[in-house]
């Protein structure tokens, strides 16, 4: 028998790779027979970065960058130079995880240091830049990238702007004879993982639905909002086009606008690209079951999450799959409309949260000794 674990990250607990290490140690206790081939798994989001790394080996590039609020600190992508490739996680310089939470304010953080990272992809050779933009501490509209793309934002008096969530609403002229010449002549593509189909503003948009996840306001939310809303405005004005409406156009505070506006990106779902990149239907082929998991499954993993994405290419190839998780809040017909054999939280006593993050490499290894042992008597 052959297990394929692809399982996400559990957040703030344990990464991908290590998440399948203890699920394997966990099935191999339990039955020592059994095959395991360990597949970990990212949606886009903090953590594809070494998931693409592990399966794909490319070149990592390390430089420093401008942080959310404006200091250097370090990151890193990576690069085939074969494929002309580059793959770029917004959240290793733009992401929230980079300030404590006294420091997170949305009105005041940039999108700066992604653009850098973009610059120096581009300057080492590569024309296909993949961008995932989950995890992000701003509401820029994507005005600190393209800033550091060469566009420049300025107010009615012809000064130019600090491009941070505050000063949308003060945006009146866009200047874009600093644009660097690969992306002014098209030559680069851009392929944005976005898993949201938020607009830019409004109810559904980037300002009510996650600013106050990175600290914003009720007042900081509506300026926010009006400055999203005017911002879109002056892009209408500035290319003839509104793409405000777009799916999508609201992820990371704004900057799915800004590439489908700027960057004429096409935006995919991560999860998507990320079996695709990796060869998952390849290794599914030889699998006889699939176990995944990340660390809550509830009515977001509905909507395209990870755990979703593994479930509908295994059932084409009819391999069945289990999922564990930390927060298991779903029904039985959610578990069944999401393709699972079954669900589990990994969680067996009564803990705290801090209690069970620290658990979870040994939670994650008694609960895939568990299922082995079921499963060793169901097959038997």
């Amino acid at each position: 028998m052959t297990i394929l674990i692809a399982p996400d990250s559990f957040k703030d607990a344990l990464p991908a790779p290590e998440v399948a290490e203890a699920i394997a140690e966990g099935i191999h206790l339990a039955n020592p027979s059994i095959k395991t081939v360990l597949f970990p798994l990212a949606d886009g989001g903090e953590g594809t970065l070494e998931v693409l790394h592990r399966h794909l080996g490319e070149e990592l590039r390390r430089l420093t960058v401008r942080g959310p609020l404006g200091a250097p600190i370090g990151a890193a992508y990576s690069i085939n130079c074969t494929t002309q490739t580059a793959f770029i996680e917004l959240a290793r310089a733009s992401g929230i995880q980079h300030l404590k939470a006294e420091e997170r304010n949305p009105l005041f953080t940039s999108t700066f240091g992604t653009g850098e990272m973009i610059v120096d992809a581009i300057r080492k050779g590569a024309r296909h830049i993949i961008l995932g933009i989950g995890g992000s501490a701003t509401n820029d509209g994507g005005m600190g990238m393209l800033e550091a793309l060469g566009w420049h934002f300025k107010d009615d008096a012809g000064r130019r702007l600090e491009p941070v969530g505050k000063n949308l609403e003060r945006v009146a002229e866009i200047e874009a004879s600093g644009v660097l010449p690969e992306i002014h002549s098209g030559k680069i593509a851009f392929t944005v993982i976005c898993d949201v189909e938020n607009p830019l503003s409004g109810p559904d948009g980037a300002a009510f639905v996650y600013a106050p996840q990175k600290g914003a306001g009720e007042a900081d939310v509506l300026q926010l909002d009006h400055g999203l809303r005017h911002f879109s405005g002056v892009v209408n004005q500035h290319l003839g086009k509104d793409f405000s409406a777009e799916k999508g156009a609201g992820a990371a505070g704004g900057v799915g606008f800004a590439c489908l506006a700027f960057l004429h990106a096409r935006l995919r779902p991560g999860i998507e690209l990320v079996m695709e990149l990796t060869g998952f239907d390849a290794a599914l082929s030889g699998a006889d079951w699939v176990i995944t998991g990340e660390g809550k499954i509830d009515g977001q993993t509905l909507k395209g999450k990870l755990i979703m994405g593994v479930a509908r290419k295994a059932r084409k190839h009819r391999v069945p799959v289990t999922a564990f998780c930390g927060t298991l809040n779903a029904s039985p017909e959610d578990i069944q409309s999401l393709g699972l054999n079954g669900a589990f939280s990994i969680i067996h006593r009564p803990c705290s949260l801090s209690e069970a993050l620290a658990d979870t490499c040994p939670a994650l290894r008694l609960a895939a000794f568990n299922w082995m042992k079921m499963i060793s008597i169901w097959t038997k």
